[in-house]
C-alpha cells in the first residue's frame, strides 16, 4: 500500500473498517472498537504521534491489554512508517450511549432524572417502573441450600403481600450472594399480579439522602406522603447504612410501623442481622426482628455450577462441564465474581475468535486461580467493612472501642490463617509493637469464650475468608 499522509480521522477510520473486514467472526470486536475516536495526530517529535480517544477508563484497560497489538499492525501496514500510539479516556463522544459496558453491569441501571415535573402519584409509578430490574425474577434465580429458605419466603411474600406473619421480611447476607435479585422478583411478582398495588424500590442510602433533603428544604410532608400514602409494598435493600443518621432512623421506623399497621410489606436486605448494625436504634432493631428474617449464604460448589450454567445460557455461551467445573471452583467470593469470570471468558474467546476450552479459561484466570490464599490487606479489608469501618482505621493509635475491638480481632484473623509473626503484624498496624499484638490475641482468645456478639463475628469473618481460600 501506498503511504497514507493525512494521520486524520478518516485515516482512523479506513483502519476501523479493515480490522473488522479481518476479523469478521468477533462479534464483539465492533463493540470495542466502533466507540474508539480519533482525537489528534502530533508532529512535534521526530515520528507522529497518533491519539485515539475512549470513552472511559474500562475501555481504556480493555483496549490497551486486548486491541492495541493489533491496532498497531493495521497501522503499520497502512501507513508503513515509524510512529506512536496514544489511548487517552476522552469521555462518551456526541451523547452516544455507552453500550460497550452493557454486558459488565452487575446491578440495575439507575432510573433516568424525570423530564419534568409530574404529580407525585405519577412520580412513584415511574420510580416504580424504572427502579426494578425485569430480568430479576424468581424463575431466573437459581435456588440451591444456601438460598432455598430466603427464595420461598420471598416468593411466599410476593404471593401475599401484607400477611402479618411475614411483615417485615429480612433477608440478610454477604455481598453479592443475589439479595437484590430476590427483592426485584418480589417487586417484580407483585407488580404483575396486583397492579393495583403502587411498589417501591430504593437503597437505604438515597432514602437517608432524600430525608436530608426533604428537611433542608422543609419538605417532610411531601416526603412522607411519597413513602407513606403513596406507596403499598416498600423494598429497601442495604438496610445496614440506616444507622447513619438519627433522623432518617425516625422517619424510617414511623415508615416502617405505618406500612405494617396497615397490612401494607415490607421487605428489607442487608448485609448483616439487625443486631448487628451499627448505631441502630432499638425500637427499629425489634421493629425489624419482629417479622420474618431469612438468611443467604455463598452457595456450595454445586449449586454455583448451576448458577453458571444458566448465566452461561443466558449470555449464549457453550462452555465445556470441565470448564464449568474449573470457573466454579476458583470462584469463591461471590455469585457476581462467578459471573465475572464468565463475562471475561466470554470476552477474551469473542475477541480472539477463539472456541471456550479449558486450556484457553485456565491462562485467562490464571491470575485469579493463584488467589488462593488472603493477604493481611484483604483481612484488613474483610474486617473494615463487616464493622463498617476505614481500613486506616485499624492502623491508626486510637485506642476507642469500636476501633480497637476490630482492630485485635484482625490480628488474630492473620495470625489464624496467615501465621505471620508478631512483628511482621504489628508492622501492619501502624508499627504497633509485638507486646501490643501479644496482648490482642490473648485478649480476643478470652473474648471469644465470653462475649457471644464477638464469638458470631468472628465465625462469620471466618466463613467469608473461608469462601475465599477454602481454608
Amino acid at each position: 500500500m501506498v503511504r497514507c499522509v493525512n494521520l486524520n480521522s478518516s485515516f482512523w477510520q479506513q483502519i476501523k473498517e479493515q480490522m473488522k473486514s479481518r476479523n469478521s467472526n468477533n462479534k464483539l470486536l465492533s463493540t470495542w472498537l466502533d466507540p474508539i475516536e480519533y482525537v489528534e495526530t502530533l508532529n512535534d517529535s521526530q515520528r507522529p504521534r497518533i491519539k485515539l480517544g475512549v470513552p472511559n477508563a474500562l475501555h481504556q484497560y480493555f483496549v490497551v491489554e486486548n486491541l492495541q497489538d493489533k491496532i498497531l499492525s493495521e497501522i503499520s501496514d497502512t501507513y508503513k512508517s515509524p510512529f506512536d500510539l496514544e489511548i487517552i479516556v476522552t469521555g462518551p463522544r456526541g451523547g452516544t450511549p455507552n453500550r460497550e459496558q452493557t454486558p459488565l453491569v452487575e446491578e440495575p441501571p439507575p432510573a433516568p432524572p424525570p423530564r419534568h415535573t409530574q404529580a407525585q402519584p405519577k412520580e412513584v409509578r415511574s420510580l416504580t417502573h424504572e427502579s426494578l430490574n425485569p430480568d430479576h425474577t424468581f424463575s431466573t434465580f437459581v435456588v440451591g441450600k444456601n438460598s432455598e429458605f430466603a427464595h420461598a419466603a420471598c416468593y411466599n411474600v410476593a404471593k401475599n403481600p401484607g400477611a402479618e406473619d411475614y411483615n417485615p421480611l429480612y433477608i440478610y447476607g454477604p455481598v453479592g450472594m443475589g439479595k437484590t435479585h430476590l427483592l426485584h422478583s418480589a417487586g417484580n411478582f407483585i407488580r404483575e399480579h396486583f397492579p393495583h398495588l403502587k411498589v417501591i424500590y430504593i437503597s437505604a442510602e438515597r432514602f437517608m439522602n432524600e430525608c436530608i433533603s426533604a428537611l433542608r428544604h422543609q419538605q417532610m410532608e411531601k416526603f412522607r406522603q411519597k413513602f407513606r400514602e403513596n406507596s403499598d409494598i416498600l423494598l429497601v435493600d442495604d438496610v445496614q447504612y440506616i444507622g447513619k443518621g438519627e433522623a432518617t432512623q425516625e422517619e424510617f421506623f414511623h415508615t416502617i410501623n405505618l406500612f405494617i399497621e396497615r397490612r401494607k410489606q415490607v421487605i428489607l436486605a442487608g448485609d448483616r442481622m439487625p443486631k448487628d448494625i451499627m448505631n441502630l436504634e432499638d425500637r427499629n432493631r425489634t421493629r425489624l426482628e419482629r417479622g420474618l428474617i431469612a438468611d443467604i449464604t455463598m452457595p456450595d460448589l454445586e449449586t454455583r455450577i448451576a448458577i453458571l450454567r444458566y448465566k452461561a445460557e443466558k449470555f449464549g455461551i457453550k462452555i465445556p462441564e470441565e470448564v464449568a467445573n474449573y470457573i466454579a471452583r476458583i470462584s469463591k467470593r461471590s455469585i457476581r465474581e462467578l459471573e465475572g469470570n464468565l463475562k471475561k471468558v466470554k470476552m477474551f474467546s469473542e475477541l480472539q475468535g477463539l472456541e471456550i476450552s479449558y486450556d484457553l479459561v485456565k491462562r485467562i484466570l490464571i491470575n485469579h486461580e493463584t488467589q488462593t490464599t488472603i493477604s493481611i490487606e484483604e483481612v484488613q479489608r474483610i474486617v473494615a467493612e463487616h464493622y463498617k469501618i476505614r481500613v486506616t482505621d485499624l492502623k491508626a493509635s486510637t485506642r476507642a472501642k469500636p476501633i480497637v475491638v476490630p482492630r485485635q480481632i484482625s490480628m488474630h484473623l492473620i495470625k489464624k490463617y496467615l501465621d505471620k509473626s508478631l512483628v511482621d503484624i504489628g508492622r501492619a498496624f501502624g508499627g504497633k509493637d509485638h507486646t501490643t499484638v501479644m496482648n490482642a490475641l490473648s485478649r480476643i482468645e478470652h473474648l471469644q469464650t465470653t462475649d457471644q456478639e464477638i464469638a458470631n463475628d468472628i465465625q462469620e469473618l471466618e466463613s467469608k475468608i473461608h469462601n475465599i481460600t477454602g481454608m
